[in-house]
């Protein structure tokens, strides 16, 4: 079973993606920050991280720097409500980048490609 990471400090975003994801059948564990998603880095060992880039504390895209300096094969999809950050250049070194919506089904597509589990 795959094990997915979601990071984001909003409690009821990281239940509703966690409650989809164990639905395609995922093992999910989750961080609401991006000092607990490090830890997780080591103790839980993802396959994939779904993380969130406005994040009191460490930001998203710190996160994703230091990620990538542990592990360049962990595949990260960075989930935001701003659209603005696309254009930032930090968030090219994720493999994929969301506008977070109500509407769970791009999150789950693109999990699944990143995955290679469809």
């Amino acid at each position: 079973m795959k094990k997915i990471l979601v990071v984001d400090d909003e409690e009821h975003i990281r239940e509703l993606y966690r409650d989809e994801l164990v639905e395609q059948g995922f093992e999910v564990d989750q961080a609401e920050d991006g000092f607990k998603a490090l830890e997780k880095l080591t103790s839980f060992k993802p396959d994939l991280v779904t993380l969130d880039v406005k994040m009191p504390g460490i930001d998203g895209l710190e996160v994703l720097r230091r990620i990538r300096e542990k592990d360049v094969n962990i595949p990260v999809l960075l989930l935001t409500a701003f659209g603005e950050f696309r254009q930032d250049f930090n968030t090219w070194a994720s493999d994929a980048y969301i506008v977070k919506s109500a509407n769970l089904s791009e999150l789950v597509d693109t999990v699944h490609t990143l995955l290679g589990t469809r």
